[in-house]
């Protein structure tokens, strides 16, 4: 992608109505801007409007075979984008993604808390794990691979799911230590709020 279209990408993202309108199609895989009209409380016009600025970046697309006239009814598309550098960004296409940013942390802090408060064990749904090791540059990226295609692996498309299946929100973070800061071995792990550690904590 461009700078431009990611600018653009970013924003739209970042705009609250079309993030509700993302949401609403992962939950229930399809709508029309009527139903996201009644379902978001803005009106018809509105929705469609920001349906077709969401199917221009391809984040969903119509569904040919329930739309007909001027009723289009929408589904949201597999979506996978890796932010670049922050250095590497013209002062527009920080601005947003920096924006985006601010956004998907007050969601993710808040989801953080959710896994805790729903913590029911190491066999029950919400799963909480903080683990600390030593690893390379490479080593990281490598492991990141992995991760994604454990993902890739285990999951489903939701037209695929089996039954039993739920949605699940999964996040990862790796962040080094600073090469200032004289640290113990990172060690051990703690699985879920109320786990024991197994070896030295690191970090909150």
């Amino acid at each position: 992608m461009t700078s431009l279209e990611r600018t653009a990408l970013y924003k739209s993202l970042g705009n609250p109505l079309r993030r509700r309108i993302l949401e609403y199609l992962g939950r229930h895989a399809e709508a029309n801007s009527t139903v996201l009209a009644r379902e978001l409380g803005e009106s018809s016009g509105t929705t469609s409007y920001h349906l077709r600025k969401l199917a221009e970046q391809r984040l969903i697309e119509e569904i040919p075979e329930k739309s007909g006239g001027r009723e289009r009814w929408w589904r949201a598309l597999p979506f996978r984008h890796t932010t670049p550098d922050p250095a590497t960004m013209p002062p527009e296409e920080y601005a947003a993604a920096a924006q985006l940013a601010h956004l998907k942390i007050e969601f993710d802090t808040a989801l953080y808390r959710r896994a805790h408060e729903e913590y029911r064990g190491p066999a029950g749904w919400a799963q909480v794990q903080r683990h600390g090791t030593w690893l390379t540059r490479e080593e990281l990226l490598g492991f990141m691979r992995e991760y994604q295609a454990l993902l890739d692996r285990y999951g489903h498309p939701r037209e695929e799911a089996p039954e039993g299946a739920r949605p699940v929100l999964m996040r990862f973070y790796a962040v080094p230590e600073p090469a200032s800061h004289a640290v113990p071995e990172p060690v051990g792990e703690s699985n879920g709020p109320v786990g024991e550690w197994n070896g030295e904590p690191t970090g909150p």
